[in-house]
């Protein structure tokens, strides 16, 4: 039953990935697309790594489904009546086509290359985690081992949202995004008042038992920002105000915590980003906190996008 379930996944990530290639409409593709990044989670799950399952369901599957719906929408108000799907196939396709064929066949054949069996760096890597006080090897890489691309990865995402934001016209700039339907249905407004205390729990629980369990950061923010663009969406919140200097501070406190904690490693323990052994796992599961309200409004606001409406006088 194991192997048919992992072939049936396997055969549906392929039919998935060939149809959103092949598609001609670009809303069908990036739902496609959506469910694809699903079902990656899942194959994730069966590989046995909860923690990378989870981000590709919430990052893939659901944050990065939601942006692409938002640009298509936005190209499609300046498309024609009636002229929604891409054009079919140009050089650009075939170009595109042959190269994604050769980087698989090529990633592929890396992997057939390995030695067997693989080096690995596991054993170290478990031997040194009770320094930490953690108990979930994932977060030990991302917050310990590995930190300084944890930290590069978060002021990233804050810097593609000021790319986002530089895209406001001047007289909006300090404005709010418009994201509300004009007339919400029913199941959404229901949804949006009853889904985000669930969803604000759960992000809690991912923030906290992300240091011993599959959880963390990313995972805990992308829920918190679904529920905040649940909320926007139906009507219930107006989007802030990009000017507001609480949203400016919320934005970059986690990063600038990160980063104070690493400059104080100096002090306290030898090095950048290194921790004191006694408040390691104090600190990280701040650093965690921190970053998850940071990660929560930054996703949120890249898909709500730059600011259209003027800033209240």
């Amino acid at each position: 039953m194991n192997l048919l379930l992992d072939l049936a996944l396997v055969a549906w990530l392929i039919v998935l990935a060939l149809h959103v290639a092949r598609t001609g409409d670009d809303r069908n593709a990036i739902i496609a697309f959506i469910a694809f990044g699903l079902l990656l989670g899942l194959a994730w799950t069966r590989l046995g790594t909860i923690d990378v399952a989870l981000t590709e369901a919430a990052i893939g599957g659901g944050i990065t489904g939601l942006l692409l719906l938002r640009a298509e929408a936005h190209l499609r108000r300046g498309r024609p009546v009636g002229s929604t799907a891409r054009q079919g196939k140009s050089l650009t396709t075939i170009v595109a086509a042959l190269t994604s064929i050769a980087v698989a066949l090529g990633l592929g054949l890396a992997v057939l290359a390995f030695p067997s069996p693989a080096p690995t760096l596991a054993p170290p890597a478990l031997a040194a985690i009770d320094a930490t006080g953690l108990g979930n090897p994932v977060t030990a890489v991302l917050l310990a081992y590995r930190a300084l691309d944890t930290l590069l990865e978060k002021v990233v995402v804050l810097l593609a949202l000021l790319g986002v934001w530089a895209l406001t016209p001047d007289h909006l700039w300090g404005g709010a995004p418009e994201l509300k339907e004009a007339n919400p249905p029913q199941p959404l407004l229901y949804l949006a008042r009853m889904l985000p205390p669930f969803g604000v729990l759960i992000a809690v629980y991912m923030v906290w038992v992300g240091a011993d369990a599959p959880g963390g950061t990313f995972q805990a923010g992308s829920i918190l920002a679904a529920m905040w663009l649940l909320v926007m969406l139906a009507g219930l919140r107006p989007a802030p105000e990009t000017r507001s200097l609480m949203l400016r501070l919320l934005l970059v406190g986690g990063p600038a915590l990160f980063f104070a904690i690493g400059f104080l490693g100096f002090a306290v323990a030898g090095g950048f980003l290194a921790y004191p052994e006694p408040l390691a796992k104090a600190l990280i599961v701040g650093i965690e906190a921190a970053l998850t309200v940071a990660i929560a409004l930054a996703l949120g606001l890249l898909v709500a996008g730059p600011a259209n409406r003027a800033p209240a006088p």
